[in-house]
């Protein structure tokens, strides 16, 4: 994965606008689905072998994206959460139908529907939708990131912070139990005694709000590829920078780390600086 901005003679660029529509197209038809079973009564949730949760809706709705790129795009590959694997890899749709199945199916507003595409292994287009809140994000390479507003008729584009100085920084991390089981949780405390303000805000959503500048850095662990493809041209086409926890640019090693682009060596330098006193030094 190389999340930077190539010169927009690059073909694969010129191409994008066609593929970023679509992926807009998937997100309608996602939100339809998941919508009209947010929050009912009668919800069907089950356990997966991982002892994470799924529900009807988490399946009906990677149908229906599945469904639409068949018709759309049958000689794509896709990765999905729910339904695995099929067709090859230079041109993959990555999806995660509901990323934060937990706050569904607790009727709490603070889920996404993930949607990216990637081309030879790096996300091209991302789309990341919240509709319970009536928000949705979305970027390509070389066409720059943009959001809708509620109130506003236009799309916004939006742009990481100008922040350089790490003691006015604002954070977030998914939890403090992922740090603490990545034997990482004293790094996330020292980071909090030098940043201006740290906190949890959910999943898919602190990527959001560091892609519009609310916010400097967002990290987690545990995530796979389709948890976070989509905030890879997001974040980097909002000027901002996305590799994993150690700097390295992938999406396999099964952690994330974003920042506003500016402080993104300062986090990584300070995070080197505490990494003995972990649990697994």
């Amino acid at each position: 994965m190389t999340p930077t901005t190539p010169d927009r003679a690059d073909p694969i660029v010129d191409d994008l606008s066609a593929d970023l529509t679509l992926a807009l197209r998937l997100a309608d038809a996602a939100d339809a689905v998941s919508m009209a079973r947010f929050d009912a009564a009668d919800l069907d949730i089950k356990v997966k072998a991982d002892a994470s949760h799924v529900t009807e809706a988490d399946l009906a709705t990677e149908r229906a994206i599945r469904e639409l790129l068949a018709a759309e795009r049958p000689g794509d590959g896709i990765l999905g959460e729910e339904y695995g694997t099929s067709g090859g890899t230079r041109r993959q749709w990555i999806i995660d139908p509901i990323d934060g199945t937990a706050n569904y199916l607790k009727g709490i507003p603070m889920w996404t529907t993930l949607i990216a595409l990637a081309i030879d292994g790096v996300p091209r287009v991302g789309v990341a939708s919240q509709p319970a809140i009536g928000r949705r994000w979305w970027a390509a390479t070389g066409h720059g990131a943009w959001t809708n507003v509620p109130g506003e008729t236009e799309p916004r584009r939006i742009f990481v912070s100008a922040v350089d100085d790490i003691a006015q920084s604002s954070i977030s991390f998914q939890s403090l139990r992922q740090w603490d089981e990545v034997g990482r949780a004293d790094q996330l405390l020292a980071l909090s005694r030098r940043v201006w303000r740290d906190r949890g805000y959910g999943d898919a959503w602190p990527y959001m709000l560091l892609a519009e500048g609310r916010l400097e850095f967002v990290a987690e662990f545990g995530v796979k590829e389709y948890d976070i493809a989509a905030h890879v041209p997001i974040v980097t086409e909002a000027g901002g920078r996305f590799t994993d926890i150690d700097g390295n640019e992938t999406l396999s090693t099964r952690s994330a780390l974003a920042t506003n682009g500016t402080l993104h060596a300062t986090y990584l330098e300070m995070l080197g600086e505490t990494r003995g006193l972990g649990a697994d030094a």
